[in-house]
């Protein structure tokens, strides 16, 4: 389970303590629902990172709800597939390096709390870019967006890392969506409507 959880868990069980030592029975089993989804959504689960050193794996659960072609002038500025995986409050919410890299820069904008699988939400909500340069010679971002309840994003990257596709780099709680931004020399290999895993759907190959 992500450490981040541990605030919330603890103050719900205390809660649900205090209230059925009162005999609040109702009040009580709440709060101890409430407890259990809490764990549930902090859940961390291990994963089984492909094979495939050309692999660029997913950054998230979740669906995907945009795959396009644009110029991204906002983190790598270049002609890049953009794809968009939106994470429901049922999906795993620790977020995956899709391949390995160092990273540039991290770049954290407060904004606003627009739905997350909203195109406004995209480009206006807060968000958090980690920016990698590769041993493949090409740069790519991930992109951390929170959404309308969603208001912490957590990021544990830090400029200079050097980490390994599959690891663990960050967290949104409470619904969210993550983006990636990829040269388009690459194949892809999703497309709209798909679910995904982090660390283990392979979406796409850098030649």
């Amino acid at each position: 389970m992500a450490r981040e959880g541990y605030p919330f868990i603890v103050f719900t069980a205390f809660a649900t303590l205090i209230f059925a030592l009162l005999e609040y029975e109702v009040i009580a089993a709440i709060l101890l629902f409430l407890t259990g989804f809490i764990v549930y959504f902090f859940r961390d689960p291990a994963r089984i990172i492909p094979d495939a050193e050309d692999g660029v794996v997913s950054p998230a659960d979740g669906k995907v709800i945009l795959v396009e072609k644009i110029f991204d002038d906002r983190f790598v500025h270049e002609h890049v597939y953009k794809v968009s995986i939106f994470m429901s409050i049922f999906d795993v919410h620790v977020n995956r390096l899709p391949f390995a890299g160092e990273v540039e820069k991290i770049q954290y904008v407060s904004g606003s709390f627009y739905a997350a699988n909203t195109d406004q939400g995209g480009l206006a909500n807060e968000h958090c870019a980690v920016i990698l340069s590769t041993a493949k010679d090409f740069r790519y971002a991930v992109v951390q967006v929170a959404g309308l309840v969603a208001r912490r994003i957590v990021c544990w990257a830090e400029k200079g890392d050097k980490i390994e596709r599959g690891s663990r780099f960050g967290l949104i709680r409470f619904g969210s969506r993550v983006d990636i931004y990829l040269p388009q020399q690459m194949q892809l290999e999703v497309r709209s409507g798909q679910r995904v895993r982090a660390g283990e759907t392979v979406i796409g190959y850098i030649p």
